[in-house]
Parts: structure tokens; C-alpha cells; sequence
């Protein structure tokens, strides 16, 4: 394994912690603590953006450039995320079984559209 493999793969597993406990403590009222909470989660995300700076320049990569395909991509992920996580609280929490079903199949589709939308389509 690469020294970059590793340094990305142990930074991320460190933010993506760090994000879901920051969101378990915003998002369940019974563990009261909103706003350590969501410091928690902005830190994790903070530190998944920075492992991406890092694992990049360790790789010698060319930085990110906007561009509308690369805009696009961001907002169906963001859009499928959320369908995918509505869908499972309309089911888990709410009883809103077939609501909650084509709700999240939606995001699911949505998140394997974004496979050929990021890599292409090849012979």
C-alpha cells in the first residue's frame, strides 16, 4: 500500500468518526448536546476536506477546477444522500413504510446514476 493510500484511508476513517458521532449528538434529542454536536461534524468535515487537499498533493494531482459537470456531480450527490436518509427515517422512525421505500429507492437510483455520470459510459 502507498504512503498516500494509507495516510487518505486513516484520515478519512478519523473525519468520517468524527462526522457521524458530531451528527448522533445533534440528531438525538436525548444526548442533548446540539451544538457540541454539530462542531463535531463541521470538524469532520473540515478534516475529510483537508485529507483531500493532502491525498491529492501526495499524489502530485492537478488541484480541482469548478466546472458545471463537476457542480452537477456535488448536487446529486447531495440530492440522492438525502433522498436515501429521508426514505430511512420515513420508514425507521415515522412508520411511513411505503413513503419511506420509494423515497429511498428514489435516492438510490439517483446514486447509481452518478457512476456512469462520473466515470462515463465505454465500450
Amino acid at each position: 500500500m502507498k504512503k498516500s493510500s494509507f495516510v487518505a484511508m486513516m484520515s478519512g476513517t478519523v473525519s468520517g468518526v468524527l462526522f457521524a458521532l458530531g451528527m448522533c449528538m445533534a440528531l438525538i434529542p436525548e444526548w442533548a448536546a446540539f451544538r457540541p454536536g454539530l462542531v463535531c461534524g463541521c470538524a469532520g468535515l473540515l478534516m475529510a476536506l483537508i485529507t483531500l487537499l493532502v491525498w491529492r498533493k501526495m499524489e502530485h494531482k492537478k488541484p480541482i477546477r469548478l466546472s458545471g459537470k463537476i457542480i452537477f456531480t456535488m448536487i446529486a450527490v447531495i440530492a440522492g444522500t438525502l433522498a436515501l436518509g429521508m426514505g430511512m427515517c420515513l420508514t425507521m422512525v415515522w412508520g411511513r413504510m411505503i413513503a419511506g421505500t420509494a423515497t429511498g429507492l428514489v435516492g438510490i437510483l439517483i446514486l447509481i446514476c452518478l457512476i456512469p455520470l462520473t466515470k462515463g459510459i465505454k465500450e
